[in-house]
């Protein structure tokens, strides 16, 4: 699979409205396909976090953003279910508190990167602030607008000093939002996660769009690239999503430490 085939490279002519989000080129060509290859996906990017927990000179920061319904979770559970938690760690930004609204947009995320030889993975992130208070009008238009070269100077710092940063749109359709908001209706077992709100920002897609599409063209980074996912297919989605994780850490050249075993250390 051709990690390029999902990457935002040339931000000038992107447009997400051309990107299908049934599209399964590029990736197995079925279900079966994906499952069959699943356990051995698992098993390399488990050895590869162990690999990066060792050597503890990298980490690895995941960005997962999209619409409700997009499957954030989902690919948080079924991508990273045979990764260790003693290094892996998965954040979800919500609306700021008080104490952080007293300070920059940026300063409650730092503290949440990953440290060397960890996996932090951000359900939803900074991002929400060239998202939310764009299509809510919660900020001037002129002090959402400063964000997008902010965000990548931050993400290029954090480059610089070690972080391979991963950043996913999950894109689906508004038909398979609509299918997957009646399915939480109608499961009881997932009746919870339903809110009013979620009708709310439905209204508002185009709105959403616009603003992803103008994020994802400004922040695609060579140091911090976006990849825009077809994700109307989960299992799709999540093959994908791991495949590119596993090619990144292995362009790391990772090598695992080689300790003190002279005799006189080890006597």
């Amino acid at each position: 699979m051709g990690v390029k085939h999902f990457r935002v490279d040339d931000p000038d002519s992107f447009k997400l409205d051309k990107i299908d989000p049934d599209d399964t080129s590029g990736g197995p060509s079925s279900k079966d396909e994906a499952r069959s290859d699943s356990d051995a996906v698992q098993e390399r990017l488990a050895e590869l976090q162990e690999l990066l927990f060792a050597g503890h000179e990298h980490s690895l920061l995941v960005i997962l953003q999209g619409m409700d319904t997009s499957g954030k979770d989902g690919t948080v559970r079924h991508v990273m279910r045979g990764i260790s938690p003693s290094s892996m760690r998965v954040v979800s930004f919500k609306k700021p508190t008080s104490t952080e609204l007293d300070h920059d947009y940026l300063w409650r995320v730092h503290p949440h990167v990953p440290g060397k030889g960890e996996i932090v993975i951000f359900n939803r992130s900074h991002y929400e602030d060239v998202l939310i208070v764009r299509v809510h009008d919660l900020v001037p238009a002129e002090t959402w607008k400063q964000r997008y070269a902010q965000i990548n100077d931050f993400e290029r710092m954090l480059s610089e000093n070690g972080v391979t940063i991963l950043k996913f749109f999950l894109h689906i359709d508004l038909e398979e939002q609509r299918e997957r908001l009646q399915a939480r209706l109608d499961d009881p077992t997932k009746r919870w996660k339903f809110q009013h709100g979620d009708l709310e920002e439905r209204e508002l897609w185009g709105e959403y769009q616009e603003a992803y599409n103008d994020a994802l063209r400004k922040t695609s980074t060579n140091w911090a690239p976006w990849y825009v996912i077809p994700a109307n297919r989960k299992w799709f989605r999540d093959y994908v999503i791991a495949d590119i994780i596993i090619k990144t850490l292995e362009k790391l050249d990772m090598q695992w430490p080689q300790p003190d075993l002279s005799k006189e250390r080890i006597k």
